[in-house]
């Protein structure tokens, strides 16, 4: 079976993370992905601090399944092309501050006159409207500024960045799914539409019960560290040698921890007997499990904790994941055949759909399918993409 976007052209001018990330996402489930590149390249093609063969690590995480034309939007014959490449497309993927593609003659409405069924999705820190519309927004400000920083981290010590960049990936993710509904839709009506996504708007979104505890008259959240508002014990706990964390989201886990402990005394102690009596209690009970746990290696626990079906694992490190077994078996570290790094080792993707085979094609090298696509897909004689190459405009 085909993969779902097979057949789905998508024109990707972002740069940075989450407009890339978002593309990315769209390649892995099918979509052709052409990323639009200035003369210069993408930024990120030259992020350090790691290459491989002269290629950005950073660069490479998040442009496979996608092919590379360089195109100078400033200069009308560049705009012109982009124009050809609209007609035979279905998405324009953007990242530009607002009002940045209607001043390159790029708005949706002109690309909507050119192809009513063009999908257009702008990617921006903080939308299209509202006070802070034209502020420039990167990941750190969006976690600063969406209170998720403000919920990290230990209580009583200051703020602290989450260790993935949630505030870039969640547009990134957000992006993907809203051009999936919009490609959806326009199944029905036969009309495309445009799509204002707000980076800020993606990572609040994610606030969920955190923000919904506050507006039902709660206390403004503090950080809760490793562990949980709501819930006791559900958070990590140091070992004889490392680390593990243990959710215990319902009572049958609670009783179930305490036989892995060969604490029985725990579950028939009247302060622990129910979640909201632990939550009462939590400056007594975590004390205590901390100093049980601290007696044992992590592996030892964890096969105790295994056996009695409580929800556990080890904290681990980012090599230890990707030397994971579950990894290996879900396929989520893919090897795919670099013209230049030989075998290059990447992510793989976490949407497993049945009866549709996997396909991976190496980030593009700048510019590498630009005289492809303009021959074979617009037709364009070698005489004028010579003239085009010479004159600047790609």
């Amino acid at each position: 079976m085909e993969a779902p976007l097979t057949g789905v052209r998508v024109l990707d001018l972002t740069q940075f993370l989450a407009g890339p990330y978002g593309s990315m996402l769209l390649g892995d489930l099918g979509a052709e992905i052409i990323k639009i590149e200035p003369p210069g390249g993408d930024p990120m093609r030259q992020m350090p601090p790691y290459f491989l063969a002269g290629e950005s690590a950073y660069f490479l995480s998040i442009n496979r399944n996608k092919r590379s034309v360089t195109l100078n939007l400033k200069m009308p014959a560049g705009r012109q092309v982009f124009y050809d490449l609209v007609r035979v497309s279905d998405v324009v993927l953007d990242n530009f501050r607002p009002g940045v593609m209607e001043g390159l003659g790029l708005g949706y409405e002109t690309l909507r006159h050119i192809n009513r069924r063009i999908i257009a999705c702008s990617i921006t820190g903080f939308g299209r409207t509202g006070p802070y519309r034209d502020r420039p927004a990167f990941d750190l400000v969006l976690q600063a500024m969406s209170g998720a920083m403000s919920i990290t981290g230990e209580p009583e010590r200051p703020p602290v960045r989450m260790g993935i960049p949630m505030g870039d990936l969640a547009g990134g993710m957000f992006a993907a799914q809203a051009i999936s509904a919009a490609l959806y839709a326009r199944e029905r009506t036969g009309e495309g539409c445009f799509i204002d996504l707000g980076l800020m708007d993606c990572l609040t979104a994610l606030l969920t019960y955190v923000a919904q505890y506050y507006l039902a008259g709660g206390p403004v959240p503090q950080p809760a560290g490793s562990h949980h508002q709501s819930v006791v014990p559900y958070g990590v706990f140091a070992t004889a040698d490392g680390h593990l964390v243990i959710a215990v989201f319902a009572e049958k886990f609670w009783s179930a921890l305490c036989r892995a402990l060969e604490r029985p005394d725990l579950a028939e102690d009247p302060r622990f007997a129910r979640n909201e009596l632990r939550l009462e209690h939590r400056a007594e009970l975590l004390p205590l499990l901390q100093d049980i746990f601290r007696r044992r290696p992590t592996r030892e626990w964890l096969t105790r904790l295994e056996a009695e079906g409580v929800p556990s694992g080890p904290v681990q490190t980012i090599d230890q994941v990707l030397a994971d077994p579950h990894i290996a078996a879900r396929h989520m570290v893919v090897r795919v055949p670099h013209p230049s790094i030989g075998e290059l080792p990447l992510l793989g993707n976490p949407i497993k759909i049945s009866d549709v085979e996997e396909h991976f094609h190496p980030p593009p090298r700048l510019g590498q399918h630009t005289e492809e696509i303009l021959r074979n897909l617009l037709g364009y004689s070698e005489k004028k993409i010579t003239e085009l190459r010479e004159s600047g405009v790609v």
